[in-house]
């Protein structure tokens, strides 16, 4: 199972989902989706942005769990 920790790092960095949908430039009906795990899929390119604006690695942001 992949746990999506982006609320965790939003909150260490202390950045909104407005401020953080500004710096990805994409919709933040679609970082919320991420943000609660219900996303099916990721782009690379959405990922590195994110982890740009968070200064954090896709491994703070997406851990997996064995079931």
């Amino acid at each position: 199972m992949i746990i999506v920790n982006l609320d965790v790092m939003m909150a260490r960095r202390k950045m909104s989902l407005n401020e953080l949908s500004g710096r990805v430039g994409i919709t933040i009906a679609n970082l919320s989706i991420l943000k609660t795990g219900k996303a099916k899929a990721v782009r690379f390119s959405t990922l590195d942005a994110i982890c740009r604006a968070l200064d954090c690695t896709p491994g703070d942001i997406l851990v997996y769990r064995d079931e």
